[in-house]
């Protein structure tokens, strides 16, 4: 039956024409046309079996148990617990904490305005007296002096340092006591 539908589809489709076929190399094609199977050397082929080692089976072996195990197990062999679940209570403290919190919260966002009185704000502004405002002129005018000082002004001097040295009797004062 396969070959009736390799010939059928041999049929459907249409040998190539021998111009669309490749073209093959003169020498090429010489080599192959004298080539003699007879020049090949024989060789022995080996197949490599890789055996798993002996920890791979283990292993395998192991985990083939423990599935086999958990697929055979008889769940009416368990007994019935019941858990107890612990929903630990706040203590006083914190209740306390908690109550004083929302006590504060809720008189704060229920104040009553009304109960307030009214009061009328007074502005104070303290001028300085005659006194600090005349020393503070008297800085000023001292500031802008230094700042506005002419240096052009200034006459040139020179400087000569003396620097007398002592004489004989001095010395000897000096040495004797």
């Amino acid at each position: 039956m396969q070959l009736r539908e390799k010939k059928s589809k041999q049929m459907a489709c249409p040998a190539p024409a021998l111009k669309d076929l490749p073209k093959v190399a003169v020498d090429l094609k010489s080599e192959l046309e004298g080539f003699k199977s007879a020049n090949l050397k024989n060789a022995d082929t080996q197949e490599k079996i890789i055996l798993p080692s002996a920890e791979d089976v283990a292993a395998e072996k192991t985990e083939k148990a423990l599935i086999e195990g958990i697929e055979r197990f008889d769940a009416s062999k368990l007994k019935h617990t019941e858990t107890l679940e612990k929903n630990p209570l706040p203590d006083k403290e914190v209740m306390q904490q908690e109550k004083t919190h929302q006590n504060i919260l809720s008189g704060v966002e229920h104040f009553d305005k009304s109960t307030m009185k009214h009061a009328n704000t007074q502005e104070k502004v303290v001028l300085p007296d005659v006194e600090v405002i005349e020393q503070e002129k008297g800085q000023q005018k001292l500031i802008s002096g230094i700042e506005n000082f002419d240096t052009s002004k200034l006459k040139h001097t020179e400087t000569c340092e003396k620097n007398p040295l002592p004489s004989k009797e001095t010395i000897e004062q000096e040495k004797s006591s």
